[in-house]
């Protein structure tokens, strides 16, 4: 009888079960907060910051072609030079492009007339026509992400053929 909680007539605990009010409270809060957080992570992961990482991929995907494109008409030998390349000891221009696309490895390769960017995620990838001079007679090969990325320029009889190299 000496460890009973005293009641009160209306049944009731006394002042002496006041102790698990503020832990009760506390844990309720901690609840609530666990799952606002829970409801925010699945909404953010769930729709909002996949379609941002696919908007930014694709703008990184145009700066990538463009970037390429660049490379590729500079690397055009001057004409009557006798040189095939701006660097003059290997015949070779290095390119730098990102390694990767919205985390996963892309490849450029040379088409027809174009260049054409292919990414494993069906929003990101495209195409871009360099401006190249008429004597330029063929864009040759691909370049896979990750690795040295060079345009080699062979000229023949005044005319000029482009390869996309990876390293």
């Amino acid at each position: 009888m000496g460890n009973e909680v005293p009641k009160r007539r209306d049944g009731r605990c006394t002042g002496t079960d006041r102790a698990v009010t503020p832990v009760t409270g506390k844990l309720f809060e901690i609840a609530i907060v666990v799952l606002f957080v829970a409801a925010l992570s699945a909404v953010l992961y769930g729709g909002v910051v996949p379609e941002y990482r696919t908007a930014t991929a694709v703008e990184i995907e145009d700066r990538t072609l463009a970037a390429a494109s660049n490379a590729i008409e500079a690397s055009v030998p001057a004409s009557g030079t006798g040189r095939t390349t701006v660097r003059r000891s290997t015949g070779e221009t290095r390119v730098d492009l990102p390694g990767t696309i919205r985390g996963r490895p892309y490849r450029i390769r040379a088409v027809t007339d174009a260049i054409r960017l292919e990414h494993p995620h069906p929003s990101v990838g495209g195409r871009l026509v360099p401006a190249l001079p008429p004597r330029v007679t063929e864009v040759e090969g691909e370049w896979r992400s990750g690795g040295t990325l060079l345009v080699r320029a062979r000229l023949s009889d005044g005319e000029v053929t482009l390869e996309l190299v990876t390293r």
